[in-house]
């Protein structure tokens, strides 16, 4: 059994760990989109392509900052997409939410963590592209049912307040996003 596992963006101000039951209830996914690579190219990250990004997807409330909360900022690449959080300090990409906590799900990045190995195998890869063929999910079902079934668990056990991203009085994020422009978002990838 996978035990507690602690993360820490890449100069070490924001530290935390991800529980035991999190990390044996998460699911390791790499993700090629163009909006996992824009994000890290923003960030000033190296362009992982054409690797994916490893994530390693969670309920939040498994997620516990111990240092260095006040440098957690999010992004927007677009009007709906999800909530980028990144460690201003630094600039290291850190997990995706969704934009509202009711709906508990964070995927981190897995080079954060101090032993990627502990985070088990990877289990889905994401948004694979074919040449002339729309992009596909291998292990997408393994996926939802991961995403599916924590998001079930938080909402019933009430555990979706407990998270790092969101304050549990007024479910607003706990920095105001930033929504790139259209511009700044199409010289990321092409």
């Amino acid at each position: 059994m996978a035990g507690a596992q602690r993360f820490s963006c890449n100069c070490g101000a924001v530290c935390g760990v991800v529980s035991a039951a999190g990390i044996k209830g998460g699911t390791r996914v790499v993700c090629y989109c163009s909006d996992c690579r824009a994000n890290e190219l923003y960030h000033g990250q190296p362009d992982p392509a054409p690797d994916p990004v490893d994530l390693l997807q969670v309920s939040p409330d498994s997620i516990t900052i111990t240092q260095g909360a006040a440098h957690l900022k999010a992004i927007r690449l677009g009007p709906r997409g999800p909530l980028r959080w990144y460690a201003d300090c630094c600039g290291t990409p850190f997990a995706n939410t969704l934009a509202k906590p009711g709906l508990p799900f964070a995927g981190m990045r897995s080079d954060l963590f101090e032993d990627i190995s502990a985070l088990g195998k990877i289990r889905a890869k994401a948004f694979l592209s074919a040449p002339g063929k729309q992009t596909r999910t291998k292990g997408g079902g393994v996926m939802a049912w991961g995403i599916i079934s924590r998001m079930i668990t938080a909402r019933l056990s009430g555990r979706w307040k407990e998270t790092p991203f969101f304050d549990a009085n007024t479910g607003k994020p706990v920095a105001e996003p930033h929504q790139i422009s259209k511009e700044e978002r199409a010289k990321l990838t092409p």
